[in-house]
């Protein structure tokens, strides 16, 4: 059996091609044409059809992936012309998808018909004199407000205004509008057959149909009057009565809710410019106090405008003077916590309608308070701890419990026991720890209520030694100790493991 399988093998033909079109028959053809077919051995002209056939499948392969991406299902010329300049390789020429392919047959032989795409007849003179064609301009775009609240702003790529008055008011604000402009001359055609003018037949045509006409944005002198002095009021220091009556008219006028997105506007560059004003950023604060006071205004498009301002004043590394009096130093600190309590009230006003935001505010706290251990950080630690204080207890015990130790372990640890800011930072984190309590015993009712209070009136040594080495290893040894050293650091020992077993 071993020798007929041998001589099987031998005679067998190894295919080269698993379609139905055969690449190494035509190598052979284009061979002949050229007349090198003497000089193409078989194994050459083979291998070279094995390469065409592979060159030709990555090109549709690509042409593919370009009509998936198109949504399309059939392929066209255009498919196959881009696949190839994804190649590197020369495109196709002579073939268009604009008008159908015009398919003619010829007889070349007995029984055998080619088949051939009939091309025009080209006139070389028209093309010669014909002009050349413009120079395309590169592609290019821009952003501008359409409108604002309903509004459109007087900008260059919105309508004319005094060329939408002249329209009829069927006609403002429709794409397709029957007039031909032309240096502001209007032309009308009429049609010789109705003896109605084009303008008249497009109205009879959209008679059911109610077309809002465009409105500019119109901004009275009144409200520029009104937003140039309470601009002027915010940022003058020797006047303080002018400024709080300001801030009363901002959070109680329910005429301003066209002024919003300038004040919004107003308060990001001040708070860019001014990070070492702390008169100014308490003012800009105050402002936005006032805004989200205001029940007249919707501020709900505007939060993802405002809430970048809060955020720099909670994160920031660098607020207020860097020399001057220990007061003036740490004057920052109110600055956050300011910004702390806005944060909360933004959170609490709108997290219904954004479903994203709380998430997304607390992760930029916890990376915040986990990004960096340098002593120039005290101060973003300090404000990511205000700000998860006021995100609720949830926050507090999920994600600032949760990584206590380790960023005892990474920023108390390096920082000298004297060192005021360590202080700062410790009973910042006590603070958040103390809501936990409260917040334990107002779930847990009346008996767990008068528990705590009990266990609040007794020693520190009240808790075991295994309560307290489970105490060190949920915060960490440095803030173990400062809670037992408080009066209260039963309860808060009962807050930070409340619901655990």
């Amino acid at each position: 059996m071993a020798p007929s399988h041998s001589a099987n093998s031998n005679t067998a033909k190894i295919p080269t091609s698993h379609t139905l079109w055969s690449p190494h028959d035509t190598i052979k053809d284009v061979a002949d044409t050229l007349g090198i077919t003497a000089h193409l051995p078989e194994e050459v002209s083979k291998n070279l059809a094995m390469d065409v056939e592979y060159r030709i499948h990555e090109i549709l392969e690509q042409a593919m992936k370009f009509m998936r991406h198109g949504k399309r299902k059939t392929l066209t010329v255009q498919d196959v012309d881009r696949a190839m300049k994804v190649l590197n390789l020369e495109p196709l020429y002579g073939y268009d998808v604009s008008r159908p392919l015009v398919f003619k047959e010829a007889m070349v032989g007995a029984g055998q018909t080619l088949y051939y795409v009939d091309d025009d007849d080209v006139d070389f003179e028209k093309i010669i004199n014909r002009p050349l064609p413009k120079v395309p301009r590169f592609t290019s775009y821009t952003a501008h407000w359409l409108a604002i609240e309903g509004v459109q702003p007087t900008i260059p790529q919105n309508p004319n205004p005094n060329e939408i008055k002249q329209l009829l008011p069927s006609q403002r604000g429709s794409i397709d509008n029957m007039f031909n402009l032309n240096n502001n001359d209007y032309t009308v055609a009429t049609n010789p057959n109705t003896g109605l003018t084009s303008v008249e037949q497009a109205q009879n045509q959209k008679k059911d149909l109610d077309v809002k006409p465009l409105v500019k944005h119109i901004l009275s002198k009144e409200l520029q009057l009104y937003f140039d002095r309470a601009v002027a009021a915010l940022k003058d220091d020797t006047n303080d009565t002018l400024r709080m009556a300001t801030y009363e008219s901002i959070r109680s006028d329910p005429g301003l809710h066209q002024l919003v997105p300038y004040f919004i506007q107003f308060i990001a560059e001040t708070i860019t410019h001014n990070l070492k004003s702390i008169d100014l950023l308490t003012t800009m604060l105050m402002v936005i106090n006032s805004l989200l006071t205001n029940k007249s205004l919707f501020l709900d498009p505007y939060i993802h405008a405002l809430m970048p301002c809060v955020l720099t004043l909670l994160l920031a590394k660098k607020i207020g003077p860097t020399q001057g009096t220990p007061d003036e130093l740490n004057s920052h600190l109110n600055i956050r916590g300011f910004a702390a309590q806005l944060l909360g009230k933004m959170i609490e006003q709108y997290g219904s309608s954004y479903n994203t935001l709380k998430p997304r505010v607390t992760r930029t706290l916890l990376r915040a308070f986990l990004g960096s251990t340098t002593k120039n950080s005290v101060g973003t630690q300090y404000g990511a701890i205000k700000g998860m204080k006021y995100l609720g207890a949830e926050v507090i015990r999920i994600i600032m419990v949760g990584n206590l130790n380790s960023w005892s372990i990474a920023v108390l640890d390096n920082l000298d026991k004297n060192d005021e800011n360590r202080k700062k930072l410790i009973d910042s984190v006590y603070e958040c720890l103390s809501d936990l309590a409260k917040d334990a015993e107002l779930i847990d009712g009346a008996a767990k209520k008068r528990k705590l209070n009990n266990e609040d009136s007794m020693d520190v040594d009240s808790l075991t030694e295994e309560q307290k080495e489970k105490l060190a290893d949920r915060v960490g040894k440095i803030l173990a100790n400062d809670i037992l050293s408080r009066e209260n650091s039963v309860a808060v020992y009962n807050g930070i493991f409340f619901g655990e077993e």
